[in-house]
């Protein structure tokens, strides 16, 4: 429960002249159009798991620069304290001398600059881990996380920004969304932080798919060590889900899009034209194996939709130095989950049979989850800085996870919308307005309001009950929902004795039912 102060008319009047004192101060020294920054990276010895940066800093009018290294990855909402990684720094004015670097904090570095036009900022980094939200450097390539990246200077995230790499010897491939610097070998430029920020970086020598176009847009999938598989036929069926996510919402919003394959390791993180991703091609044997996967990769793609544009408020622009929280993520994260299944039913690559069978195991999860009764979907998003995206496990689980009730609310809320709405609308039109109204029309996220009133406007009544299901505790009715498109529920018990929930068509439909259901499954 969150608690408010009552505020005077006068001090309300003082704060917001404040607030937007220092936010205009702010905007004015972001967007100075003097102060240029170019990043290095090198790589003096791979095998040692380290790497170089070399960071100017030209036309920076201050006393003292307050250098920082971000401690969390958008998209990742936990806080990485990346500036641990930093094991040696130094600092030299455009003349050749050295200048003093002070560590204010475990992310903080100040420099004086001594009235220098230009500072050179040299360090190394430790880059030891297999994950997808970290930099992993050896012998043979180098995946750098860019948030476990660049320092930056507190002030000028506005900023445009100039990236040169130099390749080790006998490494020949670089992948990422950064836009290329025409004429040049090796030269990326970002128009801010937010964009360098967004564009992680996979060099070494690399293989790639047969490139596939969408709508005249080109899409790419490369990638380290990817295995042994059947390549066409993966890049097949991947394009049929980037199809029919393009389809479901009707725009592709940047100029190229990359599949980027980071190797054995842990996770997937979505970014505006590009995702990546562990993958280890050799474990595509079956066809469940390959479904799990694309459904993996699908759901990354899909959030450069749901969460990079359509986005809650509080993410973006970004706060790099604590922790952005928001109690909407079970719109990013659980309605992507919802969707990743949605789309490939609609790309044929589930029938209806199969995804009847994913949301039985997403209903099988959520509950079985004993945090189901302590922690609501809101919560369970805010929290998640402090629990982790899948809640606590081990011991007294107090926690649920958005990944898996996400996806089932979302299940209810779109039978709902479509049950009020005579079948003439669903949750997809609802995405299709967070996108064009808040992302593409208007240029910020969501609040929570919105998002509700978005799904009543649609569904053309209140939905307070489907509400109530993210925001308290309370049981889901799965009979009232699902039999809005003629489905029910079968509870069997396992070996373990539990409950394992099976999503069913019922005996007999109605006309209605089977209109919604039929216009669901887009059969």
């Amino acid at each position: 429960m969150f608690h408010t102060k009552q505020i005077t008319t006068s001090k309300l009047a003082g704060f917001l002249f404040l607030f937007l004192f220092t936010v205009g101060q702010f905007n004015v020294q972001a967007q100075n159009p003097n102060a240029n920054f170019k990043y290095t990276l090198s790589f003096e010895d791979p095998a040692s798991n380290t790497y170089q940066v070399e960071m100017k800093i030209k036309n920076v009018d201050a006393d003292t620069l307050q250098l920082k290294m971000p401690k969390w990855m958008p998209g990742y909402y936990q806080i990485m304290d990346y500036g641990k990684d930093l094991i040696s720094i130094g600092a030299f004015s455009s003349d050749g001398q050295e200048l003093p670097v002070t560590q204010q904090n475990d992310n903080t570095w100040t420099v004086p600059v001594n009235s220098s036009q230009t500072v050179k900022v040299n360090y190394t980094l430790k880059a030891e881990r297999p994950f997808v939200a970290v930099s992993k450097v050896d012998e043979e390539h180098a995946y750098i996380a860019p948030c476990n990246t660049y320092l930056y200077v507190d002030g000028f995230l506005n900023n445009p920004v100039e990236l040169s790499i130099q390749l080790p010897k006998g490494w020949k491939d670089i992948a990422t969304g950064l836009e290329p610097v025409q004429g040049t070998k090796n030269e990326f430029t970002a128009k801010n932080f937010d964009i360098l920020y967004d564009c992680p970086i996979l060099i070494g020598n690399l293989e790639e798919l047969p490139p596939f176009e969408v709508q005249g847009v080109p899409h790419r999938f490369i990638g380290y060590k990817m295995g042994d598989f059947d390549k066409e036929a993966f890049r097949t069926k991947l394009k049929k889900a980037v199809e029919a996510s393009v389809e479901l919402m009707d725009d592709i919003p940047y100029q190229h899009y990359t599949f980027i394959g980071i190797g054995p390791g842990m996770g997937g993180i979505e970014h505006l034209n590009n995702t990546t991703i562990s993958f280890n091609g050799n474990n595509l044997r079956s066809p469940e194996s390959i479904n799990r996967t694309l459904a993996f990769i699908t759901h990354e793609y899909f959030h450069h939709y749901n969460v990079k544009r359509i986005r809650p408020v509080e993410l973006g622009p970004f706060d790099y130095d604590r922790e952005n929280r928001t109690t909407q993520l079970w719109v990013s994260e659980g309605l992507t989950v919802y969707y990743e299944y949605m789309i490939m039913k609609r790309a044929g690559l589930l029938n209806a049979d199969e995804l009847l069978q994913a949301f039985s195991g997403v209903i099988t999860a959520s509950e079985n989850d004993p945090g189901k009764a302590y922690q609501s979907l809101e919560q369970s998003s805010y929290r998640t800085w402090d629990e982790g995206p899948f809640g606590v496990r081990g011991g007294r689980d107090t926690a649920i996870t958005y990944y898996e009730k996400g996806p089932v609310v979302g299940l209810l809320l779109d039978f709902a919308i479509r049950e009020a709405s005579d079948n003439q609308q669903s949750l997809d039109d609802v995405m299709r307005f967070l996108y064009n109204k808040y992302y593409k029309e208007l240029g910020r996220g969501f609040t929570d309001a919105e998002v509700k009133q978005a799904c009543e406007s649609f569904a053309g009544k209140k939905l307070d009950e489907v509400f109530e299901y993210i925001t308290t505790t309370e049981p889901l009715d799965y009979e009232k929902y699902l039999g809005y498109a003629g489905l029910k529920l079968n509870i069997n018990k396992d070996k373990e004795l539990r409950a394992k929930y099976e999503l069913l068509k019922t005996e007999e439909l109605s006309a209605r039912q089977q209109s919604i259901l039929s216009n669901w499954l887009m059969e």
